[in-house]
């Protein structure tokens, strides 16, 4: 599969079947091709954490569980998923690495940081994991954890507490096709997107895809 069929297709999964299973050297293999990602003076201050045993996943659903009751549709189908990967981004790499004598900021100040890159790197290598599904036929959804229970995730998995969850990748086939409704909203014209020259100058004249 090529770049552009792959981005094209690459598209958020939110019903995964339960019965058809990721084998790990996949996980492996999406994991590998995610450190070719760009990375800030090539720190590489990410992990993954993998959770593909059912026990680990389901300590991960309670962990971040915000209200009692009967799990809705999306909980429920996210949840079949047979693999999650934790993304995870690690500020103090950054800091350090920049302390280094060919960087030289040895004030490790968050100063300096105004787009805390760390996330940004972590983002960028979750990307290429969702396009290295795509080209492996798989389905996947990149979702967030929510604000309180970011504790009890690390918590749970003895993650160090200055790794910060950047998102949750859930890997596995796709059972059925649900559409967000979000997507009403369409895509935004190229020519409202394409400032050139300088902000807000006209690209009307760009041909739209």
């Amino acid at each position: 599969m090529d770049l552009i069929d792959a981005v094209s297709r690459r598209r958020m999964v939110r019903r995964f079947d339960p019965d058809r299973g990721v084998p790990l050297d996949t996980v492996r293999d999406l994991v590998r091709l995610a450190q070719r990602a760009p990375s800030a003076g090539h720190t590489q201050g990410w992990d993954v954490l993998a959770l593909t045993d059912a026990a680990d996943r389901a300590q991960f659903w309670e962990a971040t569980r915000q209200r009692e009751g009967e799990p809705d549709a999306w909980l429920r189908g996210v949840s079949a998923a047979p693999v999650l990967l934790l993304m995870l981004a690690d500020p103090t790499a950054y800091l350090d690495r920049y302390a280094e004598p060919d960087k030289g900021w040895t004030d490790r100040s968050l100063d300096r940081w105004p787009i805390p890159y760390w996330d940004t790197d972590t983002a960028m290598a979750a990307m290429i994991v969702l396009l290295g599904a795509v080209d492996a036929g798989l389905g996947a959804l990149f979702f967030g954890v929510p604000a309180s229970r970011h504790d009890a995730v690390r918590a749970a998995y003895a993650v160090p507490p200055g790794l910060r969850i950047v998102g949750v990748i859930a890997l596995g086939h796709e059972a059925q096709r649900v559409t967000s409704p979000s997507l009403k909203r369409g895509r935004r014209p190229l020519r409202d997107v394409l400032h050139l020259g300088r902000f807000g100058a006209s690209s009307a004249g760009t041909s739209e895809p």
